[in-house]
């Protein structure tokens, strides 16, 4: 398992070019809060870069992320990454978040794509974003609406990381690859 096969597997299923931003976006979170927890900050990266690797070609549960599993386990990617990206879908009552992998994921999830959109909105995109202004978008149900709100503030909880910290350390996160994300 590495970053080269699951960028190519990416590429592979999905075309949609925010699509695969925001996989980037939460695979760039991942890989910072892996560090910070002393975790594989390969295999979390991984497991951000393909959380939504399948949803383009199957968007409807619970065909998204099983349809992805099926895959991800054919190419004998180890076991706790496919139930990490089970995790992430609420839908699927037999695949709780029980590790610290599987909360990461869920807690960076909306919130990296709720970043992006805040950003896109902006002059200087990351650079400068405060928790107080996220918070205030949070509040707008019409920005980025597609958003689930409830994911970014459960997420956080679970993830057992105050929801400012947790934006803060998300901002910083993608503030790093601004580049791929906005370019």
């Amino acid at each position: 398992m590495n970053r080269d096969d699951a960028l190519q597997l990416m590429h592979e299923y999905v075309q949609n070019e925010s699509l695969r931003r925001h996989m980037l976006a939460v695979e760039s979170a991942m890989r910072a809060y892996a560090l910070i927890h002393g975790e594989d900050v390969e295999k979390w990266g991984i497991v951000g870069l393909l959380h939504d690797f399948d949803y383009e070609r199957w968007p409807n549960p619970p065909d998204h992320p099983t349809k992805g599993s099926e895959i991800l386990r054919l190419n004998q990617y180890p076991e706790d990454v496919i139930y990490a990206i089970l995790s992430h879908a609420d839908y699927l009552a037999d695949h709780p978040r029980v590790s610290l992998l599987d909360k990461a994921l869920y807690a960076c999830d909306e919130l990296s794509g709720f970043l992006v959109a805040c950003a896109l909105v902006r002059p200087d995109r990351l650079n400068g974003l405060e928790p107080k202004s996220v918070r205030k978008k949070l509040k707008n149900l019409s920005f980025a609406a597609a958003v689930n709100r409830s994911d970014i503030t459960q997420g956080a909880g679970d993830f057992g990381v105050d929801l400012d910290v947790h934006i803060a350390f998300c901002v910083a996160a993608l503030n790093g690859m601004s580049k791929q994300l906005f370019d």
